[in-house]
């Protein structure tokens, strides 16, 4: 018996036992074949198709075809590889099989031969998160981070001009054209991974305005501050953190003055705004280091400083967290 199904010899008018798996297998991929017969019989044609005939070779073929499907569904999820937790506002960087879809936060995405799987988490995201992942045969799973809950701070920043806090209506219509390019710039996902490699400082100096806290303008409350706020005197060189292509190049936009986009794939961007110098140009290709500006003061900002962002497509993360 546990030498499982074996071919017996029979004798005339006895019946054939069992043929092992392997051989019905075999005979299958050989396609139709012609079986000799002796005088006066009809010959017949072996069909190549699984038949469930209740022989237990066959029930183990159906079985086998049918693990094999499922294993399949469940390795796209299973085969995911990412944290068990995050913190708001972080890039979160996994992996996870080619082809396989996947949708966080309302934003729907593939991974791509590289295999690199990449998302944001918000500032303001629960303590549990779900992403869900779409395997290539239709079936779905999900897998369920815990999200590091922040304290943030309340920034009060006195002395902008009155206009950039409250923007007369004439201004409405350009501000909101300006933001309709920043926000196709970041619409952009190429199957690249140059935020793989990690990330620099764009200059260093001293941080005056961190990720997340609420913002008090001229003692208006305001959104909160989505970005990395970096003190240096005007005209200091801005160099990309890491890779990438610039997206878009603007020298005065009315809230963030010089203003530069550099993506690094897969729906990961860079912003640098309020600068002095705008060097590069969009579709320009950069190297960790290379500059692409100056730090200064256009726009809203009191005093010379650099307002670096990081996105993963709209959402805003923050950039510190890339470095620690």
């Amino acid at each position: 018996m546990h030498a499982g199904p074996r071919l017996i010899r029979a004798t005339a008018g006895a019946r054939p036992g069992l043929e092992p798996v392997r051989a019905q297998v075999a005979r299958m991929h050989a396609g139709p074949r012609s079986i000799r017969t002796t005088a006066g019989a009809r010959p017949r044609l072996e069909s190549a198709r699984i038949r469930l005939d209740g022989t237990p070779a066959a029930l183990l073929l159906a079985a086998a075809a049918l693990f094999s499907r499922t294993a399949c569904a469940v390795d796209c999820v299973s085969a995911a590889t990412l944290p068990d937790t995050a913190t708001q506002g972080a890039l979160v960087v996994g992996s996870a099989l080619p082809g396989t879809g996947y949708e966080f936060q309302g934003h729907a995405s593939v991974v791509g031969d590289d295999g690199v799987l990449v998302f944001g988490v918000a500032r303001d995201a629960p303590a549990r998160v779900e992403i869900v992942l779409r395997c290539v045969d239709g079936s779905r799973g999900a897998r369920a981070l815990a999200v590091t809950q922040r304290q943030y701070e309340i920034e009060r920043v006195d002395g902008l001009p009155e206009k950039t806090v409250n923007p007369p209506a004439e201004i409405a219509e350009r501000i909101a054209r300006e933001q309709a390019e920043v926000a196709a710039a970041r619409v952009r996902d190429d199957p690249r991974s140059d935020f793989k490699s990690g990330f620099a400082w764009p200059v260093h100096a001293r941080i005056s305005g961190v990720y997340g806290s609420q913002r008090i303008l001229n003692g208006t409350p305001k959104d909160p501050h989505l970005a990395l706020d970096l003190a240096a005197p005007e005209g200091t060189p801005v160099q990309a953190p890491a890779a990438g292509v610039v997206t878009l190049a603007q020298k005065d936009y009315y809230l963030t003055g010089g203003t530069v986009i550099l993506d690094h794939g897969h729906g990961v961007s860079c912003v640098f705004i309020h600068l002095s110098q705008v060097s590069v140009t969009p579709g320009q290709v950069l190297a960790r280091g290379d500059v692409l500006g100056a730090v200064g003061k256009t726009g809203r900002a009191t005093g010379p400083h650099l307002h670096w962002g990081l996105n993963w497509f709209e959402t805003r993360l923050d950039p510190e967290l890339l470095l620690k």
